[in-house]
């Protein structure tokens, strides 16, 4: 039985995390640690669900945060147990980034704020690393809609301890070419479907993203061929050929403006027998910045050395807060560009100096 302590140094805590191996779908032990060590702050009203969990402080403040992350990691590739660098600077380990470290901040926050200048709804999660079918977040909010009213969100996605504002949307398309089999030694009796792809790829690799402002943040955009299949042999003309398409947008379009701008760009290389198919789409955040609490936030931030706020280039759960009407977003340490990587290690530095941008806001 795996047992947390949240009065240890923030970064301990991490490694300590780190130690109790979660991959998705195996969430369940460390879920039971983090429920342990919350229901025994007197000050907090915990629910569970699965294996995420709600941890509520009820002072009846004029305003409400949320402050979440998810307990889940990727596969382990040999970088479990947790180890630090021989002067402690670094931490070594799977979800060191992503994002253990930012769930070790939580948890001793939410130990040690037992009078908060604003009600906190603190949230811990399963399945973020997998489908979004599965996402925790996604089913807390669908099943206990009433824990979510809150005038503001932080997810403490690794951000390298500064404020990324937002998130880019994602959605993927599977575009299908028709063709006609036939034996290769006789091709001219059959179609190419795979060379008929040979249009849409030309629109696709012509293509030039667009870099995108929005309140004051810059996006940039990018729209791929992220897979191709086709044929069954290597005697047949194939009949059929696929190619996945990725469009990451900014925030400033809907997932119908989305969709719409695929449709544009690849209009040209389609006819009537090709096919469209839409079979992954996750709406965009935009900044929420000028909300009064984000301006608050940001001002702490600055103060514990973060820097200016910075746009989010990938999708995170920040959007779903944004469907909900709650502005939000990513602030967490750890390089995002060493989130899943084998060698992911988080900077200890920035484990304290994003709890201390919290601390700052959150007691101010």
């Amino acid at each position: 039985m795996a047992d947390l302590d949240l009065t240890v140094p923030v970064d301990q805590l991490a490694a300590d995390l780190i130690d109790i191996p979660s991959v998705s779908g195996g969430e369940h032990t460390i879920a039971d640690a983090v429920e342990r060590a919350l229901v025994g702050l007197r000050h907090l009203n915990v629910t569970r669900d699965g294996d995420a969990m709600v941890a509520r402080t009820e002072s009846g403040a004029a305003e409400r945060v949320i402050i979440a992350g998810h307990l889940d990691t990727v596969p382990i590739k040999d970088n479990v147990p947790s180890r630090f660098d021989d002067d402690g600077a670094v931490l070594w380990g799977r979800g060191s980034v992503d994002m253990k470290a930012g769930v070790a901040v939580m948890l001793s926050l939410a130990a040690q704020l037992d009078e908060p200048a604003r009600d906190i709804t603190w949230v811990f999660y399963d399945h973020e690393e997998v489908e979004a079918t599965k996402n925790g977040l996604g089913r807390l909010v669908r099943k206990h809609p009433e824990l979510f009213h809150a005038d503001f969100a932080v997810l403490c996605e690794p951000t390298s301890a500064a404020i990324e504002g937002g998130c880019n949307g994602t959605i993927r398309a599977e575009i299908t070419v028709p063709g006609k089999a036939a034996h290769s030694a006789r091709a001219w009796k059959g179609i190419n479907a795979i060379h008929g792809l040979t249009p849409v790829l030309s629109a696709l690799s012509g293509y030039r993203p667009a870099t995108v402002s929005v309140d004051g943040l810059d996006y940039r955009e990018g729209l791929n061929a992220v897979g191709v299949r086709g044929g069954i042999a290597g005697n047949v003309i194939p009949d059929a050929a696929t190619v996945t398409v990725n469009y990451r947008f900014a925030p400033d379009k809907s997932l119908h403006e989305a969709k719409a701008h695929v449709e544009q760009v690849v209009a040209d290389a389609l006819h009537s027998e090709h096919t469209v198919v839409w079979t992954d789409e996750s709406a965009a955040c935009r900044p929420g910045l000028e909300a009064p609490l984000a301006q608050s936030f940001a001002e702490s931030v600055r103060e514990a050395g973060g820097g200016d706020p910075r746009a989010k280039e990938g999708w995170t759960d920040v959007s779903r807060f944004g469907e909900m009407g709650i502005p939000a977003v990513n602030y967490g340490p750890g390089n995002p560009e060493l989130a899943h990587a084998d060698d992911e290690h988080c900077s200890v530095s920035e484990i304290h100096a994003c709890r201390a941008g919290l601390e700052r806001w959150l007691t101010a």
